[in-house]
């Protein structure tokens, strides 16, 4: 099987690209062995326009059977603990829109793209057909959001989630899957919670935990491949 793995950093997939034998490297896509598996790992850089401009150019240029974005992300939950490894199968695009005085109207409310128009599915971008894989349907599944200015005050989250409801946040999950649902490839979003999205206190961030925990979810699940 040929996997892609995506990843924005790669501190955050250190650990399993250890475990990996390199065969060949491409500017930000670099290749791996794994078990019987081709495993192609692509750093894209932070944020959703370099996610989704790298993402594209490599589905475009190479066969694969399914990916993985591999990251951290923040939680709007604090009943999820920090450290937990989490499948989002539902993204949105909360930025995406036009304000009204102190009024927001999304893309959708502004009559520019139907909510039903592919990819989207009600507004979202939903994952209906994750690959099928034991240890990936052993993690919660979680809706997100990905934004290009992580949340860091009490009004924004607020009004954001007034928007849209979400459990995490991340700068590259919907790029990611907007990607692979026009590619028509067979993908799943897993992260790891490593803070809580509130007024910046990186102090209370558990990365390397959040790390070490991501790096085992995705070995996980490339051994149930």
């Amino acid at each position: 099987m040929r996997i892609l793995i995506v990843t924005a950093t790669t501190g955050e997939i250190a650990p399993l690209v250890a475990r990996l034998r390199p065969t060949a490297e491409r500017g930000r896509l670099r290749r791996h062995t794994y078990a019987t598996h081709d495993v192609d790992v692509l750093t894209t850089g932070v944020g959703m326009v370099p996610t989704a401009v790298w993402c594209s150019r490599t589905l475009a240029a190479g066969e694969y059977d399914m990916a993985l974005n591999v990251g951290v992300c923040g939680t709007f939950d604090r009943a999820l603990p920090l450290g937990t490894v989490v499948h989002v199968v539902s993204d949105r695009l909360p930025e995406v829109g036009a304000e009204d005085g102190e009024a927001w109207l999304s893309i959708h409310e502004l009559g520019l793209l139907d909510e039903n128009e592919f990819p989207f599915h009600g507004g979202e971008l939903v994952n209906l057909a994750p690959p099928d894989n034991a240890a990936l349907r052993a993690l919660p599944e979680v809706g997100g959001m990905t934004v290009n200015a992580v949340h860091g005050s009490d009004r924004s989250i607020a009004r954001v989630l007034a928007q849209a409801a979400a459990r995490v946040e991340s700068m590259e999950g919907a790029a990611f899957m907007y990607a692979c649902l026009v590619h028509g490839l067979p993908f799943a979003q897993v992260r790891a919670v490593s803070n809580v999205v509130e007024r910046r206190n990186r102090a209370a961030w558990k990365m390397p935990e959040a790390i070490a925990a991501l790096n085992a979810s995705a070995l996980d699940i490339l051994n149930h491949v």
